[in-house]
């Protein structure tokens, strides 16, 4: 082996369904083959090897996977066995521009005569996201179709928080709009604008994709599903990604997350969030603003509940503490149901009804150093006994 010369062929993929999944192909090769497959049926020609590189082990798994040919790829190898042609290679695959399309049953060999899927198109064999065809005015006249539905689903008009503000009442609160773009955003254009031969591009049968995409100006780091999820990279080092279905993040230890700027999230349904799931002590969730900001909720159409379970021991309190003033506006009722005791202590009390006020207790002790009562034009103290000391 080897010293017989070096014997080369170029051929066409006709099978790739290697009974013992070695990646080996079936050729039909130009010069040793007919195209005549009643002569010579697919099934007569030998097992291809292929030819992996240096930088893949190819043993155990280790490295790239032999696969990658279909029926239909021009190849181009040689015969480890010399003149009885029975024992090829296949080094590398040949691009072209083919000039027809399969025909499927078809009595010919040197093409994809059972499924008619390669080649798709009488054009350049070069992806079409690496070639980028424009005419004369710079306007693109071959896109990808996956790039074509990629900019015609862009998220538009993202809606961001709202906060109104109260501006009468004694709780007022400032209007918390959002500056970007009047309370919304747009997902950026695609920034897709590959000059051949910058853009190495890798896509699958199936769809998936991969780009790495060195033109100047334009440089890009793309990898999409077939489904349309996927994320790019654009040449300011904006990151968009976006996924299709159901998204999950599992982390089996702690999260780091550092903003520079601001965050905005928009969830057009429900939002949940559950901390100490294990019920272990301290790990607490902490909110912290800092110097000159607040913290503003709005609900609209809502309530907002809060609540402590548990009892006992296990029993936790709602702790509000104040640095400076505690506001609150009520629009309708007020209620309170306290089953313990209800401590008040103020410098200075004042209470305000503008129509009846209503104390009912058991007994009613007012201690005070002095106390006066101003009933305007009549006050009524009924009582079985009254005591005035």
């Amino acid at each position: 082996m080897g010293k017989d010369g070096f014997q080369w062929f170029v051929g066409v993929v006709e099978d790739r369904n290697d009974p013992k999944t070695l990646g080996r192909v079936r050729v039909r090769c130009l010069g040793y083959h007919t195209e005549d497959l009643v002569k010579l049926p697919t099934a007569d020609l030998p097992w291809a090897h292929p030819l992996n590189p240096i930088t893949s082990a190819t043993v155990s798994g280790v490295g790239q996977t032999p696969l990658g040919v279909v029926e239909g790829t021009w190849v181009v190898g040689f015969f480890t066995d010399g003149p009885p042609a029975q024992q090829p290679v296949i080094m590398g695959t040949l691009p072209g521009v083919p000039s027809n399309l399969p025909t499927v049953d078809s009595k010919k060999g040197f093409q994809d005569y059972e499924f008619g899927n390669y080649p798709k198109y009488k054009e350049t064999d070069v992806n079409r996201l690496a070639v980028n065809e424009k005419d004369d005015d710079g306007n693109e006249t071959n896109p990808h179709s996956t790039l074509t539905q990629r900019r015609a689903t862009r998220e538009l008009a993202v809606g961001t928080a709202q906060i109104d503000g109260v501006v009468t009442g004694v709780a007022p609160f400032p209007a918390d709009l959002d500056d970007d773009n009047g309370g919304k955003w747009d997902q950026p254009e695609i920034p897709y604008n590959a000059v051949y031969p910058k853009n190495h591009v890798y896509e699958s049968e199936g769809g998936h994709i991969k780009e790495f995409d060195d033109t100047i100006g334009a440089e890009r780091i793309h990898e999409r599903h077939t489904s349309g999820s996927g994320y790019e990279i654009g040449p300011n080092g904006t990151k968009v990604t976006k996924v299709e279905n159901d998204n999950y993040n599992i982390i089996t230890n702690d999260d780091y997350c550092h903003i520079q700027g601001n965050s905005r999230a928009t969830i057009d349904k429900g939002l949940r969030v559950r901390v100490n799931s294990k019920g272990e002590f301290g790990n607490n969730y902490n909110i912290e603003i800092g110097q000159g900001a607040s913290l503003n909720i709005e609900v609209n159409g809502g309530n907002i509940n809060m609540t402590t379970l548990n009892s006992g021991a296990d029993a936790g309190d709602i702790n509000i503490n104040a640095s400076r003033d505690l506001n609150m506006q009520v629009g309708r009722g007020m209620n309170i149901d306290v089953i313990g005791t209800i401590t008040e202590t103020s410098k200075i009390k004042t209470q305000s009804t503008q129509e009846a006020l209503t104390e009912n207790s058991g007994t009613h002790t007012i201690n005070t150093g002095k106390n006066t009562i101003n009933g305007g034009s009549e006050v009524d103290v009924n009582a079985t006994i009254i005591n005035l000391n």
